[in-house]
């Protein structure tokens, strides 16, 4: 299908500002977000979330990296832009939020398919800005780590590098965990009845069945199935997972367990693994670890960041020379 844009853009309007001080007018804000419309791959009109840093526009627009970030389940592009703050002014970098295809799109072929067309939405969209092809990354939290390991796997050559955070690694083995989700109360009356089981009915709603009836189809929603391709692919990969997360549990069984399987299928692989015992997601933030994670890449010049208890195990010596292939 060929690729069909709307050029609507608005800008400012959800420009993010630094909180002013007591009796004094607010400061100017250091980011500024544009809000562009594009088809996606089905031809539904669909919205994207572009922060850049304030002084970048169409008359000021040098050549900056970006960064594709996926929102969570049940979250929106520009819900998904409040966890990046004042970072890409610090760093010099533009975030693309799409809200998708869904709120909980969880891996879908078309989903990855839109990521990775994200670079051509923006020269069509915001023409003036001007993108290092060189330096494009994905970054993303749960459901959106799930899919920024999808778009590594299926699009290696798109990206210099990925960050997963709490990410779905196998789906199969959350639709089964699903049911140990606390819900009471909003959350009750909200999915009526236990999220739980209204998220496994979503799920076999989008994908035809359950694990059990449809295991192909969750296994291509599973970055597990594409080990190999991600660990041959030499792109610099960072996993973070907390081993007390409530929400994507036995994260042992998910990132952990993708993380030694990369090892395993290529010892050079460039991945580098982040273990702590943060809230799910918590450490995806701009006063959390995100700083932290972006000077992994270069993208900030220092990691200065909150305090958090990582266990780092960085890439093997031999990744240089699978970058370098």
């Amino acid at each position: 299908m060929p690729l069909r844009i709307l050029a609507t853009v608005v800008a400012g309007a959800a420009a993010l500002a630094l909180a002013p001080t007591a009796g004094a007018a607010a400061a100017k804000p250091l980011v500024r977000t544009w809000t562009i419309h594009y088809r996606d791959h089905s031809g539904a009109r669909q919205r994207a979330f572009v922060v850049l840093p304030a002084w970048y526009g169409p008359r000021r627009h040098p050549r900056i990296p970006l960064i594709i970030s996926p929102h969570g389940r049940g979250l929106t592009g520009r819900e998904n832009t409040r966890i990046w703050g004042a970072l890409p002014a610090r760093g010099g970098f533009a975030v693309v939020n799409p809200d998708g295809v869904s709120r909980y799109s969880w891996g879908a072929a078309g989903q990855i398919a839109d990521l990775a067309r994200m670079p051509t939405i923006l020269h069509l969209t915001l023409p003036w800005l001007k993108l290092d092809h060189s330096r494009i990354y994905a970054f993303g939290g749960s459901m959106g780590g799930q899919e920024t390991l999808l778009l590594l796997a299926r699009h290696p050559t798109l990206l210099a590098g990925a960050a997963a955070f709490d990410a779905v690694a196998d789906f199969a083995r959350q639709y089964r965990n699903w049911p140990s989700l606390h819900c009471s109360g909003g959350c009750l009356r909200s999915w009526k009845g236990p999220i739980g089981v209204g998220l496994q009915s979503l799920a076999r709603r989008q994908l035809g069945g359950s694990p059990k009836t449809a295991p192909g189809r969750y296994a291509l929603r599973s970055p597990l199935t594409f080990s190999r391709r991600i660990a041959t692919s030499c792109v610099p990969l960072q996993l973070w997972w907390s081993v007390a997360d409530r929400i994507v549990p036995q994260q042992q069984l998910q990132s952990g367990r993708l993380f030694w399987s990369l090892r395993k299928q290529n010892p050079a692989a460039p991945v580098a693994a982040f273990v702590g015992t943060w809230i799910h997601s918590s450490e995806m933030r701009a006063k959390a670890q995100l700083p932290t994670a972006l000077a992994y890449f270069g993208l900030l010049p220092s990691a200065a960041t909150a305090e958090l208890r990582v266990r780092h195990v960085p890439e093997p010596a031999e990744a240089a020379g699978c970058r370098a292939r």
